[in-house]
């Protein structure tokens, strides 16, 4: 549970770096993935530290849904989707140089990469919980 609200975390202070300092407004698919990390952050925080798995199922249907959006943001990013449907929809793009860590690796695969391990590991947590 530890491990997940690390991920949670780090996720949600780095997309605060990236807003606020690095001074990056996030589009509409990035303000809806923050819609589901930032709860994950304070809700597995307060887990690991109670050492509560109860809240696991509710954890890992957050995660689930901010994967997918994720998942979704990433395939539009790689050109997955029609040319119709531009990266982030409205609002600023991710798809320029701005929005990647290090100058190559883009923010919204940065994010699937996160939901996905918070996913496993609480999936973990879970499975250990049951047996």
């Amino acid at each position: 549970m530890f491990a997940a609200w690390l991920v949670a975390l780090s996720s949600s202070l780095g997309a605060i770096f990236i807003g606020e300092v690095m001074g990056q407004m996030p589009c509409e698919l990035c303000w809806l993935q923050r819609a589901f990390m930032f709860p994950l952050a304070i809700i597995l925080g307060i887990a690991a530290f109670r050492s509560d798995r109860g809240v696991t199922p509710y954890a890992l249907t957050l995660a689930g849904a901010g994967w997918v959006v994720s998942l979704y943001h990433a395939l539009l990013y790689f050109g997955f989707a029609p040319e119709k449907i531009r990266p982030c929809g409205s609002g600023p793009s991710c798809s320029d140089n701005a929005m990647t860590l290090f100058g190559s690796i883009p923010i919204p695969l940065l994010s699937l990469s996160a939901f996905t391990a918070i996913a496993f590991i609480l999936a973990l947590v879970f499975r250990r919980t049951r047996s």
